[in-house]
């Protein structure tokens, strides 16, 4: 996995007890990383904790019934408008909508969980949800697996982490982004939310 690191572009990765501190004072927070990872089950958690609008990127922005796809332009009118509400967290880690997401965002979270626990979040889902649709996703878009999909997740580190960091790089202009690579940290954090209520 490579790291964030400093440069000319700077990302600002804070640690778990200050990322809870801004978590827990932020109106707007993007979570981002790939499928399978907990990115959903994460925002919704904080979002019931500090009663924020919950937006999934999947069921409100992206997916129409029958996992038709909505037109680029259609998408980003869409997310133009759910993130001028002034309380929101917004699941979803579509780069090319970056430059309008991050900027408005107090805090951006990056769920970079390791492949296996990756794939491992989506077969299982896939197992609880089979036939039927889970909440965050469109309706009239039941849970399937097949192998674009499969393989979209196996190589997300290599081909689409690059694109998250440049695009962090590019449109966080020092806001924290706190970077969980294991279940055990996100634990760490929802724990650490919940103690400083």
């Amino acid at each position: 996995m490579m790291d964030i690191k400093s440069g000319p572009a700077e990302v600002r990765c804070v640690g778990i007890s200050e990322a809870a501190d801004e978590i827990r004072h932020a109106e707007r927070i993007l979570v981002v990383g790939c499928s399978g990872g907990g990115k959903s089950t994460l925002a919704q958690q904080i979002a019931r904790r500090f009663a924020l609008t919950y937006i999934s990127n999947d069921r409100d922005v992206l997916w129409l019934p029958g996992w038709v796809q909505r037109e680029g332009s259609e998408q980003r009118r869409i997310i133009e408008e759910l993130i001028r509400q002034e309380r929101w967290i917004m699941d979803g880690t579509s780069t090319s909508t970056f430059d309008i997401r991050v900027p408005r965002s107090d805090i951006v979270i990056w769920v970079r969980m390791p492949r296996a626990v990756n794939v491992w979040g989506i077969l299982s889902r896939w197992l609880k949800y089979i036939g039927r649709t889970r909440p965050e996703m469109a309706p009239g878009c039941p849970e399937r697996m097949d192998w674009e999909f499969f393989r979209f997740v196996w190589t997300w580190e290599r081909e689409f982490a690059p694109r998250v960091l440049a695009g962090l790089e590019q449109h966080a202009g020092g806001k924290p982004v706190l970077v969980l690579k294991s279940r055990r940290r996100m634990r760490e954090l929802l724990d650490l939310l919940e103690a400083r209520a």
